[in-house]
């Protein structure tokens, strides 16, 4: 069953050609959250992001204050809920990644509302005994979107990629979706932080150069690289979950290659570049 607003991105039609039941929802309205069925498992994917640097009381409602209720109303279901790379501090490049025992600290306004949704989960998990998994993901990415997206647009293009915060962590959509769905094994109470994206420290620098090695142009790099970065470690995961399939050399091959031909993306930069959590 896929509960949504189903008012951008998608709609329902996507989920019930794959056999899927839809709900046409606005969480927050009165009485949404009591009318849905009940279920077994939950996936929480529900948040806001973009355009919410002026937006606290927003950020608030949707991040925190809703998942709240959600943590009471399914407490009875396996829960995993998505959080993000942004909860950790930013870490020395050559440490590898935040790890799920880092302690978490927030860069802006987004950040301490990630962290606060991670506490509305973790406090109903302590009230009620239900099993959360929180998936702390950066960066997911596919043809339409992602950071692998942003610079290949940007070598394109001929615009400059800044490397000021050069490393990143990705993972390819589908692989991230499968890890989450596994990762409902995990779920505990006291709540479960699992580290979700690929293997390994990506240099933005090289990004770029491999782009430009696809699209036979010189990149445009502006820049000198931080010495530390949002960096995840998702050793632990890949260990019990296993290895995302899917090779940073097929995720840059097919995103050029859907962009050569003119494949649509959903128009939302990512704003990976940004160091002080204003989004």
């Amino acid at each position: 069953v896929a509960v949504s607003r189903f008012k951008s991105l998608r709609d329902c039609d996507d989920f019930a050609r794959r056999g899927l039941e839809t709900i046409a929802c606005d969480l927050t309205a009165p009485g949404a959250l009591e009318s849905l069925p009940e279920a077994p498992s939950v996936f929480y994917l529900a948040g806001v992001k973009f355009g919410t640097a002026a937006s606290p009381g927003l950020l608030r409602e949707l991040n925190i204050e809703l998942p709240k209720r959600v943590a009471a109303r399914f407490r009875h279901a396996r829960i995993a809920a998505f959080s993000s790379g942004c909860v950790y501090p930013f870490v020395p490049v050559e440490s590898g990644g935040a790890i799920e025992s880092t302690p978490l600290s927030a860069v802006g306004d987004y950040a301490a509302s990630c962290i606060g949704r991670e506490h509305a989960f973790a406090a109903g998990a302590a009230t009620y005994g239900t099993a959360v998994a929180l998936l702390r993901l950066n960066y997911a990415v596919e043809f339409r979107y992602g950071l692998l997206v942003d610079i290949a647009q940007q070598v394109l293009a001929g615009r400059p990629v800044d490397v000021t915060t050069g490393h990143v962590n990705v993972i390819w959509q589908s692989d991230a979706v499968a890890h989450c769905i596994q990762a409902l094994e995990l779920a505990g109470s006291p709540a479960a932080p699992v580290n979700l994206t690929g293997p390994g420290t990506l240099a933005v620098r090289d990004l770029a150069q491999r782009f430009g090695s696809l699209f036979d142009r010189e990149p445009i790099i502006t820049g000198r690289e931080a010495a530390t970065a949002w960096l995840n470690n998702a050793s632990w995961s890949h260990r019990v979950l296993g290895q995302p399939p899917t090779a940073l050399e097929e995720m840059t091959a097919w995103i050029a290659a859907w962009l050569l031909q003119g494949g649509d993306t959903w128009g939302k930069p990512t704003g990976f570049e940004r160091r002080d959590g204003r989004f």
